[in-house]
């Protein structure tokens, strides 16, 4: 049983005994207890108050006095099990979901790391990151980044290529060229490669609108280290692994400390609109004009403003 906070309400997942994830709105349709101090018993949810249990399709099946249950059910939310993650669709108008996240490839053989942040923002400022060529100079401290050629839009995904050119202390110069995937406002997928190391990196972003201009952020990494070709196969295959074993810890923390570096501007900017663009931005306005299709129709069709820091928003804390 989980309870997780989505568009200023909660959302409750749950398994089934057969293994199979549900999610449903919060409140028993009954007197209204919340399903998150429920129990699930085989199959069925069972509500803490007067122990009303619903089934896998959500209809209440029993009473906890053994009086017939009334004509009542759970609201139940896709849901989407896929590359480690859990996503819930939700729609302003509840319709049905018309793309899912795919699955991806899966590298290495270490388990995935994960960690988890809430601050202030909008989610779809930290997909816009990923076509934002200036900041990673600036913020970020890539000597030079392009992107190698126009972004690919196809309905509620894109495709951007990327190279960086990097400088280290001791290593000189090297590349680092990133493959991104993005899904709607809620997912982005890279595929990182640094051939000069062997190492590959992939990393899913998942941020979450968790109340007006509130987010929850999260990452997800796998490594994995490509097999020196001059070796015998199972040598080669022992040093990659073991390569990824003792540096997986390593790669992770910088990984999300290259991403923390974000989080100050999200947690204290406002969304402009419109924006004063430069060359040199990246295709900053393309990607907004893509972004309208993921708001209502009848609204302005672009993020909340954000006016000033609310209170109690201090910083970005781990979830």
């Amino acid at each position: 049983m989980l309870t997780r906070p989505l568009a200023g309400s909660d959302v409750v997942l749950y398994r089934l005994g057969t293994g199979a994830l549900r999610a449903v709105r919060p409140y028993c349709p009954h007197l209204g207890a919340h399903l998150g101090l429920a129990k699930v018993e085989g199959d069925d949810l069972v509500c803490p108050f007067h122990s009303f249990a619903f089934g896998p399709d959500g209809t209440c099946v029993r009473t906890g006095y053994g009086t017939p249950p009334p004509r009542s059910s759970l609201t139940r939310l896709p849901v989407h099990e896929v590359n480690g993650a859990v996503f819930v669709w939700r729609h302003h108008d509840g319709r049905e979901p018309d793309w899912v996240v795919p699955r991806w490839h899966e590298i290495g053989s270490r388990p995935a790391r994960t960690a988890a942040w809430e601050m202030a923002g909008n989610v779809q400022e930290v997909i816009e990151n990923s076509v934002d060529l200036g900041h990673f100079a600036t913020l970020h401290g890539w000597a030079r980044a392009e992107i190698g050629g126009p972004v690919a839009y196809d309905g509620a995904a894109f495709h951007v290529s990327m190279r960086a050119h990097e400088t280290a202390p001791l290593v000189g110069d090297f590349t680092v060229d990133v493959e991104v995937d993005g899904y709607g406002l809620g997912c982005l997928h890279a595929d990182v490669h640094t051939p000069r190391f062997g190492l590959r990196m992939c990393t899913m972003v998942m941020p979450t609108a968790i109340a007006p201009n509130r987010m929850q952020f999260r990452q997800l990494n796998r490594i994995a280290f490509a097999e020196p070709g001059r070796l015998p196969k199972p040598l080669a295959r022992a040093v990659s692994r073991t390569a990824a074993r003792l540096l997986d810890r390593a790669v992770f923390r910088s990984s999300c400390e290259f991403t923390a570096a974000d989080f100050p501007i999200w947690h204290t900017k406002q969304y402009q609109q419109p924006p004063r663009l430069a060359p040199g931005d990246g295709p900053i306005g393309p990607f907004r004009r893509w972004a309208r299709r993921f708001y209502p129709q009848s609204a302005d069709r672009a993020p909340m403003t954000r006016l000033h820091r609310g209170a109690g928003e201090d910083g970005a804390v781990v979830s």
